[in-house]
């Protein structure tokens, strides 16, 4: 008797072919099936309101039950969610319709849900995620940290943790373990959106959380919006009642992208690692640049690079020297890469964070003026090089 594709031990490449699939040859299929229904037929009444119960309530479908209602469960959503966690080494995890929905959802199951509403937040973070903190608009109370400082800013009431490496968008590496270690009995969240996968497994380090703006990396192509964060059923089970209720699960064709995207992102994160290490030591030549930001270049005390993250990713940040004026230029000035927001798609963008991405951040928080953050595509290095020159 052959053995389960289910028991064979697979390398992170395998399994991103694979993960999440495991159904489908039961089925009868081989490509990802897509349902669109929005409500399901009930077995019975009775049938019918457990599997709502177990819905609403943060549990699966039971067995003999019903998927309900879209906005409570949806199959190619959960293949996604279960190819995903493979990758994240957790049990599970769970998607939502972009990545600020899932930070909504984990900030109010973990805040408003336990009555512990303060969060520490370790700077810096994707501006989106500093905004929603600081505006309280969920009620919670903030208090922003070096990395350093997460033990001292923990209170009693303290319901999470929030921490992101390499953090957005001076790629600073923060050790999850240290953060983990001064959170004591609190739940630490991790952004792991740069990273990706391929390249860390925050869960590995003790996190409670990874979190992923799936639009970048896990798709791919600029084409899908969603978020997901892996994690313990436990903990699963305190996210899905909020997406249930505040209508936040990922839409089936995204998720379909999504998964698609999987198969791909291995081979996609290390080609267009190997094209920003090239980027970045080009960059570093340059008088202009007064300083390079990428994993490698800089200080990384605790060790980060080669133990918690096997590489230095695609993401590159620089200084110019000529501050607000040269960034402008820059971005304005390329051809190749396309001067707008977002970051991991296959096609390489630029931006100017200060202005943009983390406009809303407060101003002793927010980026130089005169900085500038690449997303590295998969074109070729020598070409955006190129592109640079010129712009530069």
């Amino acid at each position: 008797m052959n053995a389960s594709k289910n028991d064979l031990p697979m390398s992170f490449d395998t399994l991103a072919v694979h993960a999440g699939r495991e159904d489908l040859t039961a089925l009868g299929l081989h490509a990802l099936p897509i349902d669109l229904s929005t409500t399901n037929p009930l077995p019975d009444i009775e049938k019918g309101g457990d599997s709502y119960e177990a819905l609403a309530t943060g549990g699966t479908p039971p067995e003999g039950g019903s998927n309900v209602y879209a906005r409570l469960w949806n199959p190619t959503v959960a293949r996604f969610e279960a190819g995903l966690a493979q990758l994240e080494h957790a049990e599970t995890s769970v998607a939502f319709a972009s990545g600020m929905a899932a930070l909504t959802a984990a900030l109010l199951a973990f805040t408003a849900s336990t009555g512990k509403r303060h969060v520490v937040a370790v700077r810096p973070l994707y501006g989106g995620t500093d905004h929603l903190l600081a505006t309280g608009l969920l009620g919670t109370e903030v208090t922003f940290c070096n990395p350093d400082e997460v033990a001292a800013s923990v209170r009693s009431d303290t319901g999470l943790v929030l921490m992101e490496t390499p953090a957005n968008p001076t790629l600073e590496l923060v050790s999850i373990a240290d953060v983990v270690k001064q959170s004591g009995e609190v739940p630490v969240l991790v952004d792991n959106t740069f990273a990706t996968p391929v390249l860390q497994n925050p869960l590995d380090h003790g996190a409670a959380m990874s979190m992923h703006s799936a639009t970048k990396y896990l798709g791919g192509h600029g084409d899908v919006i969603g978020g997901v964060i892996a994690c313990s059923e436990e903990h699963a089970e305190m996210l899905r009642p909020i997406r249930a209720i505040t209508g936040a699960i990922l839409h089936p064709l995204a998720a379909y992208l999504l998964h698609r995207g999987l198969t791909t992102l291995p081979l996609r994160v290390r080609a267009q690692q190997d094209n920003a290490r090239k980027v970045a030591e080009w960059l570093s030549t340059q008088e202009s640049v007064e300083k390079v930001y990428f994993p490698g270049m800089n200080e990384d005390p605790a060790g980060v690079l080669g133990t918690q993250m096997s590489g230095p990713g695609a993401m590159i940040s620089i200084r110019l020297k000529g501050g607000y004026a040269a960034a402008e230029k820059l971005t304005t000035s390329v051809n190749i890469f396309t001067h707008a927001v977002s970051l991991g798609g296959v096609d390489s963008l630029i931006e100017n964070p200060a202005a943009l991405t983390h406009r809303p951040v407060a101003g002793d928080a927010k980026p130089d003026a005169g900085l500038v953050r690449m997303s590295i595509g998969l074109e070729s290095p020598e070409d955006l090089i190129a592109d640079l020159a010129q712009g530069l």
